[in-house]
């Protein structure tokens, strides 16, 4: 996962738990939401995230060998 990708995942993150704390989003929709926040913070702190590895998608830079 590159590090674009983790910022943006734990900006998401930050504005769905600020939406939800300001009573923006509320019940079910709200709470499912602070789910999937929850997991894109997970996954920018382990540097991994199980959808891209089953479609094969990587947001990683590739290192070159030479």
């Amino acid at each position: 996962m590159g590090i674009a990708d983790k910022v943006i995942r734990i900006i998401i993150a930050i504005v769905i738990a600020l939406l939800f704390y300001f009573k923006v989003i509320t019940g079910i929709f709200g709470i499912v939401l602070l789910v999937f926040a929850g997991i894109f913070v997970l996954t920018s702190f382990v540097s991994f995230c199980p959808l891209y590895t089953i479609f094969g998608f990587s947001t990683c830079p590739s290192k070159k060998t030479e």
